[in-house]
């Protein structure tokens, strides 16, 4: 189904408030339309998985779906992935602008925001840019040409975080649908990553979801919208010390509503302990 935006245009007032997006300097009311169908095999609750963006991947483990990085990891293992028939779900940031990608030199100078607290060489990008969503675009192309079935878009919550852009809940809605639109018009799947504050809006949108911590900061309950709608949440808690993985399972698996969790290091590497299904 063909997605379109109905922008009407505000009363002469140039102050936008936060439920407003801007368009040309102006106010602009914001009305989506309806999400692009996705028509491929569904990610369901209970869906073993792996997310590992560092170190050896170990592609002989028994799961489901594998959450991988779109830039970092080998045609060899894709391939050993793919082999198996296993979902093969590429990670990127999606709002952020990290120095070390192979297309960083795309991004407009203009379009970098603050530097993202902890990461560095990683700053918060403006999601209205249209050169910005271009890379995108190209991201999701390289996504379909190394053989992957689903896309994971990070860092798509900028509006709740100091990025310095001044965006609004209305501009991360609109982009976040556009990700997923396009994702669909490739035959992806997609996943919603975090921005826990609109899933109920971004529901239709996306195919599956990730979450960090939602027990660490008690916002699991929300995913309901999700599991309710048999997609699946690919849950995660992290640990400094792998000697307590064990006692953060214990703490943590079968909280909220049926999401699928593990426990990891936070450089997500090769380390995963699966609360059971």
């Amino acid at each position: 189904m063909t997605v379109f935006l109905a922008l009407v245009a505000c009363a002469s007032n140039p102050a936008c408030d936060a439920s407003q997006t801007r368009l040309d300097g102006t106010c602009a009311a914001y009305q989506a339309g309806d999400p692009v169908a996705y028509t491929g095999a569904p990610t369901t609750p209970g869906t073993s998985y792996q997310i590992q963006y560092s170190g050896t991947l170990d592609t002989t483990l028994d799961v489901r779906a594998w959450d991988v990085d779109l830039f970092d990891t080998t045609d060899a293992d894709l391939g050993a992935i793919q082999s198996q028939g296993e979902q093969t779900l590429c990670y990127f940031s999606a709002g952020s602008y990290e120095d070390w990608r192979p297309d960083a030199s795309e991004f407009p100078k203009d379009s970098l925001g603050n530097a993202l607290d902890g990461w560095p060489g990683e700053w918060w990008v403006d999601i209205t840019n249209s050169t910005v969503r271009g890379i995108m675009q190209a991201r999701l192309d390289l996504a379909v040409t190394r053989g992957c079935t689903g896309v994971d878009p990070d860092n798509v919550n900028g509006f709740e975080n100091p990025t310095g852009l001044q965006l609004n809940a209305t501009m991360q809605l609109d982009y976040n649908r556009f990700l997923a639109d396009e994702a669909h018009k490739r035959g992806l799947s997609v996943g919603l990553k975090n921005d826990t504050t609109q899933l109920a809006d971004l529901e239709p949108w996306f195919d599956w979801g990730v979450n960090e911590q939602c027990v660490t900061y008690d916002e699991c309950d929300g995913y309901s919208v999700f599991t309710d709608a048999q997609k699946a949440i690919l849950h995660v808690e992290y640990v400094d010390d792998w000697a307590n993985a064990q006692s953060k399972a214990e703490s943590v698996c079968g909280v909220g509503p049926n999401l699928d969790t593990v426990v990891k290091m936070l450089d997500l590497g090769a380390e995963r302990l699966a609360c059971p299904s």
